[in-house]
């Protein structure tokens, strides 16, 4: 039996009033909330002294000197992080392959555990791993609002080898056109980077893998590349043992946002500052387009059968462009909360003025630069062996062809076989977080329980 563990975090990460427009927002709006951060993402870790002793690993290959970066000269950071590994690798082996992936590599600083390797990737899709070693699990961190970076404390190098990755082609630092139309493309894409990857790096050949991520990371990119690497058990000299994905899309937008809009109004209407003329319209709505109690109805373990969508909520696929007005309950949610809070962060509903500066210019729903870039810096980009190119947080081009990915949801697909092939499984949501609502993906998550009983733990 292979175990699914569901975590639902509350973390405290803002604030409407009458009812406004419903109107479909327009795809690049909805692929920017896509970039959900971690929970609490930007709450500042306690400082404690980790002292650099050096790296746990080495790597005999001379070329890994190329990419070696020095923990002492790292732009605004007064402390010595330890040596790391960084820079572009190509996804194939052709000498005149274009595209490569940009990564940072860190060693664990816990000799204990030298035998794991975690990869982590954001998601977008087309948002870049850095702002999830930045400002979420790296082994130093540069919160919200703060002056300079600090050492982090529950670093996930305190407890593996971890192996930050902008991908797909198109995201971030990496080099190329993208090309890929699916997740399956994607996925055989940084396959092919891990293979030339470890030819560098051979000394994590045959290490425990482990693949985790955030957001758009659980609807298409973590899971199909575990599902990937299952299917193609020699692609890769790595031992995949399972994955961890929060906040993750995992489903359609009925299913994950719209359908649960109307009980997380419900519950931190106080918050939102709805009033109850929008509350009544919010409900009757929801009637309408057969919200209404759908959870408690079908959020059951296992489920009783397959689960009805309301058909009429959406015309064609129920994805976020193709809810009806009337249905677009998420919609007006954010727009009622906007018009009473304008700093209401899709990410953190708690959030109220003043905005915090970000030095990644991407905090709560808006744009927000107030000085450099970080990673804009040339003087960054050397230290780290990157391009000097124009940095975005979230990539401002395509990172699918015509911005169309044709996969199906994960959890119609591939997730199922990742669970079962997996020794863990881990899904976490925080319950303060509107980009993806925690209820909405409960009810994704179910599947038919005649493959394999399952056991969730709250």
């Amino acid at each position: 039996m292979k175990l699914l563990v569901w975590s639902l975090a509350l973390a405290l990460t803002g604030a409407s009033s009458a009812l406004a427009g419903s109107g479909v927002r327009p795809p690049r709006f909805f692929q920017d909330l896509r970039r959900k951060a971690a929970l609490d993402r930007r709450a500042a870790p306690s400082i404690v002294e980790i002292r650099a002793t050096g790296a746990s690993i080495t790597f005999s290959n001379p070329k890994a000197n190329d990419f070696l970066v020095d923990g002492t000269k790292i732009p605004d950071v007064d402390f010595d992080v330890g040596p790391s590994w960084s820079g572009l690798m190509p996804i194939s082996s052709n000498l005149n392959e274009t595209r490569k992936l940009f990564f940072w590599f860190w060693p664990t600083t816990n000799t204990q555990y030298t035998d794991d390797l975690v990869f982590w990737t954001n998601g977008g899709p087309g948002c870049s791993s850095l702002q999830g070693l930045l400002q979420e699990n790296g082994p130093f961190a540069w919160p919200m609002g703060t002056a300079k970076p600090i050492r982090n404390q529950w670093a996930w190098t305190n407890l593996s080898h971890v192996l930050w990755v902008e991908q797909p082609v198109g995201t971030g630092f990496s080099q190329g056109v993208p090309n890929i139309t699916n997740e399956d493309e994607l996925a055989a894409q940084f396959v092919g980077f891990l293979a030339q990857f470890l030819e560098v790096f051979s000394e994590l050949r045959g290490k425990n893998f482990y693949a985790a991520g955030e957001s758009y990371a659980g609807y298409y990119f973590l899971l199909d590349i575990a599902n990937y690497l299952y299917t193609h058990p020699k692609a890769v000299d790595l031992n995949l043992k399972g994955i961890w994905i929060t906040d993750p899309a995992v489903s359609y937008d009925l299913v994950t946002k719209e359908i649960p809009s109307l009980p997380f109004a419900q519950k931190w209407q106080n918050v939102l500052g709805l009033n109850s003329t929008f509350m009544a319209q919010l409900k009757q709505n929801g009637d309408a387009c057969g919200y209404t109690d759908y959870y408690e109805k079908y959020a059951t373990y296992p489920p009783n059968g397959v689960l009805p969508l309301p058909s009429q909520a959406y015309n064609g696929v129920p994805g976020f462009q193709n809810i009806t007005p009337r249905c677009n309950l998420w919609a007006q949610v954010y727009d009622a909360a906007s018009s009473v809070n304008p700093n209401f962060n899709i990410y953190r509903i708690f959030d109220v003025w003043p905005v915090l500066w970000d030095v990644l210019g991407f905090p709560g729903s808006y744009n927000n630069q107030q000085s450099p870039i970080y990673f804009n810096r040339p003087e960054v980009q050397d230290v780290i062996h990157a391009p000097h190119i124009n940095w975005a947080e979230c990539s401002a081009i395509d990172v699918f062809v015509n911005g169309t990915d044709r996969s199906i949801p994960t959890m119609l697909s591939v997730m199922p076989n990742v669970i079962d092939k997996s020794e863990r499984t881990v899904v976490m949501h925080g319950g303060i977080d509107f980009v993806l609502i925690a209820q909405g993906t409960k009810i994704a998550i179910q599947y038919d329980s005649s493959i394999q009983t399952k056991k969730i733990i709250y």
